[in-house]
């Protein structure tokens, strides 16, 4: 629920703690990149097997935007599939039986996704072409005649549930959704279909509704967080994730004739899902571990885990498989590289790399490995950071650095490959990716922490990080600064405004600067967190206006006294344009260094390399003035030519 509840997340995520080789070795042979380099690392995600299990379906930026690939399963070049130059294309599924597709696309960033089909002779169909409405994909039927999927065609608050047929692709409405549940996803019988009712942004009512006799029973028995999983492979139960008693998501199971629930696996960390294959062979389970994915795959008919394969200084942190079972899809990587597609024979044990993401222009030792760390804050409170450090950072070579805050609220900053923050890295500057208190993954009494208490205590544990780095050695006191997007880049402007003293600079991408606005505009299809959303934050419409006033960075920008740049995408629908215009416009009258960078085909972040390009770049040109001092200085490489890009 927590997912599903939070305002924004960004897919900005961290790296693992490792010990990392001398950085003074590392540092003599480094190469500085340029923007174009890093971004030139390639993003790559899904992995539908065909129905021969011949290759793939995944979606990839290499273009310069996402778009349809297929790559053999034996190995060897990816073959693109789709070939558009506006708005993102992301793969979901092959058709069961034969080589056609789904997909998904919106309109330059607007978070409005139509599903659509692309048939063996190339051709393409919008199969839910209602204007203004988000349709999500929910599952082939068990017959594999259909699919389901999800749509608010009907009432723009609300997602019903429909079928659609493979033959005449006609829309048959299944459940029709009044009361603002989020569905989970349909029995294979199609007789029970979980339903789940937000209290506040951690806890949540289950239901189980029944589509013959029109049943609707509550699983739950506390307020608790609850989320639906799977149908156990016979049908008579219902797994669902449940902090009931317990600090952490633990996972339980609902038998549904007794209308009972027990307890089937535990950790000391948030069970995030669970699912069945195809045909029940393997129960795969994803834990939040310390901020990485850890993934547990259980051989149902024996109780025992399944050997994955492993890798030196990486982790598995996705898998999928094919319909019979006997080939698993993962994916492989770390802070410090990348994810690749692999395909494991389930049989042979043979693996096979289908991919190599990392720009062949980089030196791989270049990228630095992140490390979890913890400070305390001001009330002793613990909390837990990703750090990466320069290679070429010592106590004679001090560097300046960045604190970090992920979007939410209830966010978290992960352990994985980013292009961006390895930019900064590469280009001298630390980074702390702080989880402040209130964000997801260490406990619900750490994720509540923060309820009604935004630009508080949140912000003083990101000021505490701040003081952590500048008792590090390697770390320029002098010199230290904020970024975030959405609730990060709240996080960047309450800083400057409520605590103008404490950075040296702030990056704000898309944050929001006026909770009474984003909270009263909020997009249509939220309606079903709404209330839970205005009791962490507040109700704009109520007595809580004045609170939210006072938390609003867009009613102090006098206090600023910092350099600002900001970066905004216009089709965004949660973080709205203005909060953007007008923010830039009162820090202004201070007389404050202001940039201010405007993309008119992207939404909440920024998914086009041409656009993350240019926002990258300008993002660290002005730290390189504003911070680190070089006032426009080119920075240079012995093989390279002025790195610097056109303002």
């Amino acid at each position: 629920m927590k997912k599903m509840l939070a305002i924004a997340c960004i897919a900005f995520i961290w790296g693992c703690k490792e010990e990392k080789p001398a950085a003074t070795s590392i540092a003599e042979t480094m190469k500085t990149y340029t923007i174009e380099q890093m971004m030139n690392n390639e993003s790559i995600g899904g992995g539908s097997f065909s129905a021969d299990k011949s290759k793939l379906l995944i979606s990839s930026n290499r273009s310069g935007i996402y778009n349809m690939y297929t790559v053999p399963t034996a190995g060897g070049e990816l073959t693109p599939i789709t070939q558009s130059d506006s708005s993102s294309v992301f793969g979901i599924s092959y058709f069961p039986n034969d080589d056609r597709v789904l997909f998904r696309m919106d309109g330059n960033g607007d978070e409005i996704y139509h599903i659509y089909l692309r048939d063996v002779d190339g051709t393409q169909k919008d199969l839910t072409p209602d204007e203004g409405k988000r349709a999500s994909f929910y599952g082939w039927t068990e017959d594999k005649k259909g699919f389901l999927y999800t749509s608010n065609k009907r009432d723009d608050r609300f997602t019903d549930l429909y079928e659609i047929d493979l033959e005449t692709f006609t829309p048959k409405l299944l459940y029709q959704n009044n009361d603002g549940y989020f569905l989970g996803s349909l029995s294979k019988d199609k007789k029970y279909l979980p339903l789940i009712k937000p209290i506040n942004t951690n806890d949540s009512d289950l239901f189980l509704y029944g589509m013959n006799d029109k049943s609707l029973v509550k699983i739950n028995s506390t307020q608790s967080g609850n989320s639906p999983e799977d149908f156990s492979p016979d049908g008579t139960a219902l797994y669902y994730t449940s902090d009931d008693g317990n600090e952490f998501s633990q996972l339980m199971k609902y038998d549904i004739a007794n209308k009972t629930s027990e307890k089937v696996m535990t950790k000391s960390w948030d069970i995030m899902g669970s699912y069945f294959t195809e045909n029940g062979t393997y129960q795969v389970t994803y834990i939040n571990e310390d901020a990485k994915n850890v993934i547990e795959v259980l051989d149902v008919a024996s109780g025992k885990p399944l050997d994955l394969p492993s890798f030196d200084g990486m982790d598995i942190t996705n898998v999928g498989f094919s319909r019979d079972e006997k080939q698993m899809r993962f994916y492989a990587g770390g802070s410090h590289t990348p994810s690749n597609l692999y395909v494991y024979d389930l049989e042979s044990k043979k693996q096979t790399k289908l991919t190599d993401v990392l720009n062949d222009e980089i030196q791989a030792q270049d990228m630095v490995r992140a490390s979890v760390v913890r400070y305390k804050s001001f009330d002793g409170l613990e909390i837990p950071a990703i750090y990466y450090l320069p290679h070429q950072a010592s106590a004679e070579t001090k560097v300046p650095a960045m604190v970090w805050v992920h979007g939410g609220p209830g966010g978290q900053s992960r352990q994985g490959f980013s292009s961006f923050i390895q930019y900064m890295v590469n280009h001298g500057y630390a980074v702390l990716a702080v989880n402040n208190r209130g964000s997801s993954g260490y406990g619900k009494t750490f994720y509540q922490m923060d309820d009604l208490n935004h630009g508080d205590k949140d912000l003083k544990d990101c000021v505490a990080g701040k003081d952590w780095l500048a008792q590090q050695p390697e770390i320029d006191a002098e010199k230290i600064g904020i970024i975030g997007g959405s609730y990060g880049g709240y996080m960047t402007m309450a800083a400057l405004t409520f605590t103008p003293e404490e950075f040296d600079v702030g990056v704000n991408l898309f944050g929001v600067t006026n909770w009474i606005r984003t909270l009263r505009s909020i997009p249509p299809w939220w309606e079903a967190q709404r209330e839970a959303l205005y009791l962490e934050l507040g109700d704009p419409n109520s007595a809580d206006s004045v609170r939210l006033r006072e938390i609003s960075p867009l009613f102090h920008t006098d206090k600023v006294t910092k350099p600002l740049i900001v970066l905004q995408g216009s089709q965004d629908p949660r973080v709205l344009q203005v909060e953007s215009d007008e923010i830039v416009a009162g820090v202004r009258k201070n007389g404050v260094p202001v940039e201010y960078v405007l993309f008119e085909d992207e939404g909440h972040g920024f998914v086009k390399k041409e656009n993350q390009i240019k926002a990258y770049s300008e993002a660290l040109k002005f730290l390189d003035i504003h911070l680190k001092g070089d006032k426009g200085t080119p920075i240079k490489d012995g093989n390279l030519n002025d790195m610097k890009p056109d303002a």
